[in-house]
C-alpha cells in the first residue's frame, strides 16, 4: 500500500513537471526589441547576424490577434517566430544582410490600422587602426 501510493505521487509530480515544460516561449533570446502600435512607424538600426524583434500590444480579445501582413525582404531579414508575453505580442526576426525593408503587422479586429517597422541592417563602421 505504501509502495502504490508512493508510485501515485511520482506519477502526479512528473505529470505536472511535464505539463509545464510547454508552457514557455519557443525564443529565449528576443534581441533588440523595438516597440510599435496601431497606426505608428517605428525605425530600428540593425547590424547584419542580429536578432530583432517588433512588439505590439496584445489584444486580450479572443481572435483580436496581430499578423504579419507585409513580409520583410529575405534579403534584408528572416522571420523566426511569433510569441505572446505578458499583454505583448512579439515577432522574432534575424538581420541579414545590408539594406532597407518595410515590416507591416495588421491586428485582425475590424477596422484597427497597421503598426509599420522601417528596419534597416547595415555594416557596422570599421576604425582605422
Amino acid at each position: 500500500m505504501r509502495r502504490t501510493a508512493a508510485g501515485l505521487l511520482v506519477a502526479g509530480l512528473m505529470t505536472v513537471l511535464v505539463a509545464g515544460c510547454g508552457a514557455g516561449s519557443a525564443v529565449s533570446d528576443f534581441g533588440t526589441v523595438v516597440r510599435g502600435g496601431e497606426g505608428t512607424t517605428a525605425k530600428a538600426e540593425l547590424r547584419p547576424g542580429q536578432r530583432f524583434t517588433l512588439a505590439v500590444p496584445a489584444d486580450p480579445a479572443p481572435g483580436d490577434d496581430w499578423e504579419l501582413v507585409a513580409v520583410p525582404d529575405t534579403k534584408v531579414a528572416s522571420f523566426i517566430s511569433e510569441e505572446q508575453q505578458g499583454g505583448t505580442t512579439y515577432f522574432v526576426f534575424n538581420a541579414k544582410r545590408p539594406g532597407t525593408t518595410e515590416i507591416r503587422l495588421r491586428a485582425a479586429a475590424p477596422a484597427t490600422g497597421e503598426a509599420v517597422f522601417d528596419v534597416t541592417v547595415r555594416q557596422p563602421a570599421r576604425t582605422a587602426g
